[in-house]
């Protein structure tokens, strides 16, 4: 394995995802303390930055020829990080999240798990897959939808929450294939 240079380690875009990283404890506090809509705002704010940054940071790694190997760790990280640090504050509020981190925590056990294996004999997976990219963008969506909205109904909040676990369970049984592939070759 290559050394990882300090200047990939302080690019632009990585000095994103840290940034991203920074804003996870930020947002923990503000939403678990929140109890006015502002404070809900403020949180949902948060949110928007750490978005934003993400959008940016992969933007400026193409345009500007900055793509590293530990750039393309350290955003899937950073995406993982937020996206279960937002997850489990909506579980304290919401029962329904709980089972959805649950299952979140099966699903990135697997693909952990599958790609360090698969990485001990020299394959690794080429980047997500379009069923991958589309669990993370609905749970994105429905991540966001709870924070903004803290006053939805309960009905409304398991909807979105069950049908986000459909996504991710197909998600998942969609990876195993690609995964024994990998094994086969």
């Amino acid at each position: 394995m290559n050394k990882i240079k300090k200047e990939e380690l302080f690019s632009i875009p990585n000095c994103m995802g840290y940034f991203r990283i920074l804003l996870i404890p930020v947002f923990c506090v503000v939403y678990l303390q929140a109890d006015t809509m502002k404070d809900y705002y403020v949180a949902a704010a948060i949110v928007a930055v750490s978005t934003i940054t993400d959008l940016l940071d992969g933007k400026v790694a193409r345009k500007f020829n900055m793509i590293t190997e530990f750039g393309k760790f350290l955003d899937p990280f950073a995406d993982k990080l937020t996206h279960a640090a937002i997850a489990l504050c909506l579980a304290v509020r919401y029962t329904s999240m709980g089972y959805l981190v649950l299952l979140m925590l099966v699903k990135e056990g697997f693909m952990a798990v599958m790609g360090l294996i698969n990485l001990r004999k020299g394959k690794k997976l080429d980047g997500a897959k379009w069923f991958g990219k589309v669990c993370t963008a609905t749970l994105f969506l429905v991540l966001c939808i709870l924070v903004l909205l803290p006053e939805i109904s309960i009905k409304t909040v398991d909807f979105l929450v069950y049908s986000e676990m459909v996504i991710m369970a197909v998600t998942l049984l969609l990876y195993i294939p690609e995964f024994w592939r990998m094994r086969k070759c």
